[in-house]
């Protein structure tokens, strides 16, 4: 039991007797048997254990592993992990991204730092990273265009829309796209095709577009023909050349090339057996001349 006994211990030199508790406070004293309660030193014990645990858990920095843990035996395991848009991209090379390891909590993932790990692999132009309560993942994907093949030096390479690298070119499904051949081709391919298109007569039979010094334009043709286009006025020159061939059909003659660099004409270089028969039409042309000037 316990007594409150007024005015004791009021004196300077008064002290607490053995087994009692003592307080001073406004004159009164709490005097009596203490005891604890039951399992009080298994309950501070573990309060202990607890808090050191906490403390630990915060200055190593393993807070986020403990609540990935936690969760993931609550219910919150991702489970399921659903993509759309990726045909150039592998499952596995995404799942790859999202580091999962079987345990790992939909509450405690980071969508964020998994969208940009997704975002920075080649063939993804953009990436959306959803957490679907209570066990599953959306991972929705954009994928680049090719617009076609660069080759620079030995290496051939896809570009995309804007003429950035994508992968190297290896895929033989991509084998119909336009060719860009020569320095700085493709940083100008998007903007050059966009013009080409405005004539359809000639861009559907060009095969190779080549930068010449990253300065003017060749174009190959299906057939072998190369037009050589000027530094400045290629777009009236493209508009010469597919006007005269509709009149001659000059692009389909035995050509190597027609220079159209110059301003007042233009140059065309036979293929060398064309050469042959023009020359031994000459030389026949001439025998009859030769023979006609012997009877007058």
């Amino acid at each position: 039991m316990f007594a409150l006994i007024k005015g004791f211990g009021k004196g300077r030199g008064a002290q607490s007797a053995p087994g009692f508790a003592v307080s001073a406070r406004d004159g009164h004293v709490l005097a009596g048997d203490v005891t604890p309660p039951r399992f009080a030193a298994t309950i501070l014990t573990a309060a202990y254990l607890s808090a050191a645990g906490i403390y630990g858990m915060v200055v190593g920095g393993h807070t986020n592993s403990v609540l990935q843990a936690i969760t993931a035996r609550s219910g919150f395991a991702i489970e399921d992990v659903r993509m759309a848009g990726n045909k150039e991209t592998s499952d596995i090379d995404v799942l790859d991204k999202l580091q999962l390891d079987g345990w790992t909590s939909l509450i405690g993932f980071n969508a964020e730092a998994a969208r940009q790990r997704i975002a920075s692999m080649p063939w993804v132009d953009s990436v959306s990273v959803r957490k679907i309560y209570p066990d599953a993942i959306e991972v929705s994907i954009v994928e680049k265009k090719p617009l076609a093949i660069w080759q620079h030096g030995s290496e051939l390479s896809l570009v995309d829309l804007a003429g950035k690298i994508i992968v190297p070119f290896r895929q033989e499904r991509y084998a119909t796209l336009p060719l860009f051949i020569g320095a700085g081709a493709n940083d100008r391919a998007p903007a050059f095709m966009a013009e080409i298109a405005k004539t359809p007569e000639l861009s559907s039979r060009v095969k190779a577009f080549i930068r010449i010094a990253d300065r003017r334009w060749d174009l190959r043709l299906e057939n072998g023909v190369t037009i050589r286009l000027p530094e400045f006025g290629e777009e009236a020159a493209i508009s010469e050349i597919v006007a005269i061939d509709a009149e001659q059909g000059i692009l389909s003659r035995d050509l190597v090339a027609v220079d159209m660099r110059l301003d007042d004409r233009i140059v065309v270089k036979l293929t060398p057996e064309a050469v042959m028969r023009r020359n031994a039409a000459l030389t026949e042309q001439a025998k009859k001349t030769g023979q006609r000037d012997k009877r007058t």
